[in-house]
């Protein structure tokens, strides 16, 4: 062994498994950003996420790796970047990987419902629950932006980060007053 410190395989570490993380403070709180050895975002969560990221024993803090993420996301938060360009790098299923993907195509200030998800990724309307499921476990928030789906009737629901962020998001891309 080279001694480097690995992941759990959850976040999708490089070759050498090493796990770079940093803190960033923002108006929808600290943010949790993970990224690999080439520097390829694998992770952004929120204080209290369902499912969210937790800092494990041999992750590097090293802020140098997210000086674009950071940028990006006070760009986004001052309402100056309506579109994220960051090298990402999540693991999940192949399943899960075209649900981000079709995320990916929701336009800031826009949304779409769990049913158009699954149609855009030839998903059966029976599928819409694993859809649903695929969304809840992106495991980028805010960068990939599942904020921006909502129920069929337009109620604002499903969201790891809490309603509230949600919320705040959609209003600050202008999707709510």
């Amino acid at each position: 062994m080279s001694g480097e410190p690995t992941d759990t395989g959850l976040l999708g570490g490089g070759p050498t498994g090493t796990v770079y993380c940093t803190h960033l403070d923002t108006p929808v709180g600290q943010l949790l950003l993970t990224a690999d050895p080439d520097g390829a975002l694998t992770s952004l969560s929120v204080p209290g996420q369902k499912g969210g990221r937790t800092v494990l024993d041999g992750w590097r803090h090293d802020p140098g790796p997210f000086r674009a993420a950071a940028d990006q996301l006070a760009a986004y938060f001052a309402g100056e970047l309506k579109e994220f360009q960051l090298p990402l790098r999540p693991s999940g299923t192949d399943f899960r990987q075209r649900v981000w993907a079709a995320l990916d195509a929701v336009p800031y200030g826009a949304t779409a419902t769990y049913g158009e998800i699954a149609a855009r990724i030839g998903a059966s309307r029976t599928a819409v629950r694993a859809v649903g499921g695929a969304i809840g476990a992106n495991p980028l928030l805010i960068v990939r932006p599942c904020h921006r789906v909502i129920g069929a009737n337009g109620s604002m629901t499903g969201y790891a980060g809490g309603i509230e962020r949600k919320i705040r998001l959609l209003t600050l891309e202008g999707v709510l007053p």
